[in-house]
Formats: C-alpha cells, structure tokens, sequence
C-alpha cells in the first residue's frame, strides 16, 4: 500500500490516507477498486488502535459492507475517514467514507464493518 498517515481528527472519528501511485491503478487508470477495499481494511484497525486505545492485534474483520461510489484518481490522496459507532467487548462497529481532494469534496466509496476484539488470554 505504500506509506500512510493516520490521525485522530475527533474522540470516535480517524482519517488513513494512503498517497496512490501506478501500482494501484486499474486499465482506467484511475485507483483500483481492490486498493481502495484494501485501505478501507486497513483504516478500521487503524482507528481501532487510534481511538480506542488498544493493540489491533489478534483481531479480525467480521463484517465489511462496501459502496462504490466515484473512481479514485492516482494524482491525489484517498482517505479513509473512520467514525467508531459503538464499542461492547467484544466488537467494534464503524463505517466511513473514502474521500479525495480539498474538503473531501470526491466522495469515492462509504462503508461500514464489524471487528471482533481478539479474545483475552
């Protein structure tokens, strides 16, 4: 994936932004769809471990429900913006958006998903 930022922009909400290159790209040039499921992945345990606190390790996706919704351009970073809906011991829900330009003004894809905290040892 390249190298990633992620930041706290909120107490339940994560920005993960990836900077896409040709490597990511589909025969439209544009980024392709399996990066962009690949961030969204990625930016739920990276807002796991931003905003709860806690090592995502040993966790797993249980649920990842995807919507696309634009194409992504190489030329620009991708975001994924995470907000932690809810929290119980065991999961953790979230959903989001995958964003590109000034204001998030590209809306390319939104989501949700289900993590399952790893068990405790």
């Amino acid at each position: 994936m390249g190298r990633m930022l992620v930041r706290a922009e909120s107490d339940r909400t994560c920005r993960v932004r990836m900077f896409p290159e040709r490597k990511h790209s589909n025969l439209l040039d544009m980024v392709h769809g399996a990066v962009t499921l690949a961030l969204i992945d990625i930016a739920l345990f990276a807002a796991m471990r931003t905003l709860l606190n806690g090592n995502a390790g040993g966790s797993v996706t249980l649920e990842l429900s995807s919507q696309f919704i634009g194409a992504g351009a190489l030329s620009k970073p991708l975001d994924a913006v995470v907000e932690v809906m809810r929290e119980t011991k065991r999961l953790v829900f979230m959903r989001g958006t995958v964003v590109q330009g000034e204001g998030d003004e590209h809306l390319v894809a939104s989501f949700s998903g289900i993590v399952r905290k790893p068990s405790a040892k």
